[in-house]
C-alpha cells in the first residue's frame, strides 16, 4: 500500500474522496532527487499540497514554477526556515508545521536531563564506566532534589512552556527569560519574569528552549556561563547556536558545572570532540524529539491540517511571513 493510501485509509474521511487522491499521491515526494525525476513532473505540475520533512529542498522561484497548482506547504517538523522563501508567501501558498507535535517529547528528555543533572547520575556513569574503583565512583558534588529547586527557562516557546509545565508539577521554583513575556504572561505560566544574568545566577538548573534568530547567537558565552553557580547544570535540548561551544568546553573542564546536551555546532558531533571524555557532560545524538508518540503527533497535526485545507477551514498551525521572523 502506498504512503498516500495508508494516509488516507488510517486518517482521512470517505466524504474527502477523489480530490485527496490527488493531492496526497502528488505531494509525497522524498527529496529534491525525486523531484527531478521525469516520472514526478505531472504529479508536481497538480499537486496542491506539498509534505515535507528534514532535508526537504528551498522552495524558489524556480522549483515552485513546477508545482503551478500548489496551495499548501506542510511540514512534518517545527521549523520552516531552511527551505521556506518569500516566493512562497508572494504566491499565496499557505505554510504549516507539525512543531507542537514535539513540544512534549523534547520537554520530557529535558526533564530527564535536569533530573540527572540534580542527582549527578553522568559523573556516576562515566565514573564505573571508566573502570573508576567504587569508593571513588561515590565521590560527588552535592545532589539535590527537584522539589523547592530553583530552575531557570530561557525561552517560552512550546517546548519551553511544556518543559515548564513538567518542572513546576515536580515543585520546581521557576524563573523565565523572554523578551516577549509580560511579567503577567510569565505569572500566568507560573513563572517569575527577570533578566537573563538574574535567572543564570539564581538558578541550579538552567534550560534552553530559545529560537535560532541574530540576536539569540551565543546568547550564552563565557561572561553568562561565569554566571552560573558553582555546582549548577546546563540543559539544551534546542540549539548549539545559543551557546558559545567553546566557552562552554572550556566552562565544563573546569568541573564547576554539568551540563546536558543534545545539539551540537559539529554533527554528527567528532569522535575526538572534548565533549565526549568529560565526566559532568551527558550527551545524546540529536534525538529529543524522537519518540514514537511524538513523531505519531507530528502526522497526525499533517494529515489534520491538510483535511483542513481540503474542507476550507482554517488551519490550526499556519506560518506567516511575520512569525517565521521571530520562530527559529
Amino acid at each position: 500500500m502506498s504512503v498516500s493510501a495508508t494516509l488516507r485509509a488510517q486518517f482521512f474521511p470517505d466524504r474527502i474522496g477523489d480530490r485527496l487522491t490527488t493531492i496526497t499521491d502528488a505531494a509525497l515526494v522524498d527529496d529534491h532527487a525525486a523531484l527531478t525525476l521525469t516520472g514526478l513532473e505531472p504529479l508536481l505540475a497538480r499537486a496542491e499540497v506539498l509534505v515535507t520533512s528534514w532535508g526537504a529542498p528551498r522552495l524558489d522561484a524556480a522549483l515552485l514554477d513546477r508545482a503551478p497548482a500548489l496551495r499548501l506547504v506542510a511540514h512534518t517538523g517545527a521549523s520552516v526556515k531552511p527551505f521556506v522563501t518569500p516566493e512562497l508567501f508572494a504566491r499565496g501558498i499557505t505554510v504549516t508545521q507539525a512543531g507542537q507535535g514535539m513540544a512534549r517529547s523534547v520537554a520530557e528528555v529535558a526533564l530527564a536531563f535536569t533530573l540527572a543533572l540534580l542527582h549527578q547520575t553522568p559523573r556516576f556513569d562515566h565514573a564505573l564506566h571508566s573502570g573508576t574503583s567504587w569508593s571513588q565512583a561515590e565521590q560527588a558534588p552535592p545532589r539535590h532534589e527537584i522539589l523547592g529547586c530553583p530552575v531557570g527557562v530561557v525561552g517560552a516557546s512550546r517546548t519551553g512552556r511544556a518543559y515548564l509545565e513538567l518542572v513546576r508539577a515536580l515543585g520546581a521554583e521557576v524563573s523565565v527569560y523572554d523578551p516577549t513575556l509580560t511579567a503577567t504572561d510569565a505569572a500566568a505560566l507560573g513563572a517569575r519574569l527577570v533578566g537573563l544574568d538574574e535567572l543564570l545566577a539564581g538558578s541550579r538548573v538552567v534550560a534552553l528552549h530559545a529560537p535560532t534568530l541574530p540576536e539569540t547567537r551565543h546568547l550564552l558565552g563565557a561572561r553568562e556561563l561565569a554566571l552560573l553557580p558553582d555546582g549548577a547544570g546546563l540543559v539544551n535540548t534546542a540549539r548549539s547556536w545559543l551557546v558559545d561551544e567553546a566557552a562552554l568546553v572550556a566552562e565544563l573542564s573546569r568541573g564547576r558545572i554539568d551540563a546536558a546536551l543534545d545539539v551540537y555546532d559539529d554533527e554528527p558531533l567528532p569522535t575526538g570532540h572534548p565533549l565526549r571524555a568529560l565526566p559532568n557532560v551527558l550527551l545524546t545524538p540529536h534525538q529529543a524529539a524522537g519518540t514514537v508518540q511524538g513523531r505519531r503527533r507530528q502526522g497526525e497535526i499533517v494529515v489534520d491540517e491538510i483535511a483542513r485545507y481540503v474542507a476550507g477551514r482554517p488551519l490550526a498551525h499556519a506560518v506567516t511571513p511575520e512569525m517565521l521572523a521571530r520562530t527559529g
